[in-house]
């Protein structure tokens, strides 16, 4: 537990402060972080967290209903971020036509930014916890690596797109260390909840569908969005193939 709550809230934090060395995200070696991030998560969710469930849960039509969900809810969350949580960054230049109404939507933009990606963030961390209830769940070890990856070029892009907003790093901080919370704190109340019993066997797998789901827009978006007009690009894929092929290396590892 004390392994996951400090990569969950540290690897955010770190990579969002990145900001102060780094002047840009939006370099082709970033993209390639992210198809490499983006085919990780993409492979450990079908080979290591689908096959889980669909093993383990008698009621698997159930289980793909809850990974639809899962899918649909994050294109939703994603019409509130511009895609912020698969590295994308839309920064946007606000004209003065009045101060004080700039200032408040900007405001309002990085709260509901903000909230979209904490909701994101808080069922990614509630995943990892798990039951002690024999055969149910798995070593988290390998979703953890994923969630990781991915959290950190969303940190990145997350403060790149606030600095823009607030045209302050400092303002911006308060947002990151939100963002970089939201993941334990899921995972802390889950926890809470399965050893009070609170959620069932049954709950925590619905929970794990429906990340999954969240898991699959993701993935997806970021290989197929990283090649515009589904152009090859050799690099690209050789990036993409060595991330599925680490995510097969680290399941038989854990």
């Amino acid at each position: 537990m004390p392994l996951k709550l400090a990569v969950l809230f540290l690897t955010p934090l770190i990579a969002g402060l990145m900001v102060y060395l780094v002047p840009t995200a939006k370099g082709k070696n970033f993209k390639l972080i992210l198809v490499f991030a983006g085919s990780y998560l993409f492979a450990i969710t079908v080979t290591h967290i689908l096959p889980e469930l669909y093993r383990q849960h008698q009621e698997v039509e159930l289980i793909g209903l809850f990974v639809l969900a899962g899918f649909f809810l994050q294109q939703f969350l994603e019409y509130f971020t511009s895609g912020i949580e698969h590295g994308h960054i839309h920064s946007h230049d606000h004209h003065d036509h009045g101060h004080h109404h700039s200032h408040t939507h900007q405001t309002v933009s990085a709260i509901v930014l903000l909230s979209a990606l904490c909701v994101h963030a808080f069922l990614e961390g509630g995943m990892l916890a798990q039951s002690n209830a024999p055969g149910l769940g798995y070593d988290a070890n390998a979703v953890l690596l994923g969630i990781a990856l991915h959290r950190a070029p969303a940190a990145f892009a997350l403060m790149t797109v606030l600095v823009s907003q607030f045209h302050s790093k400092r303002k911006s901080l308060p947002h990151l260390f939100a963002f970089s919370i939201a993941a334990p704190l899921g995972l802390l109340i889950s926890t809470y909840f399965v050893e009070s019993e609170v959620l069932t066997d049954n709950g925590l797998f619905y929970l794990y569908a429906l990340v999954s789901g969240n898991f699959l827009h993701i993935s997806t978006t970021i290989v197929f969005e990283s090649s515009p007009e589904h152009r090859f690009n050799a690099k690209k894929l050789a990036v993409a193939v060595a991330g599925a092929l680490f995510a097969v290396m680290v399941e038989h590892m854990v």
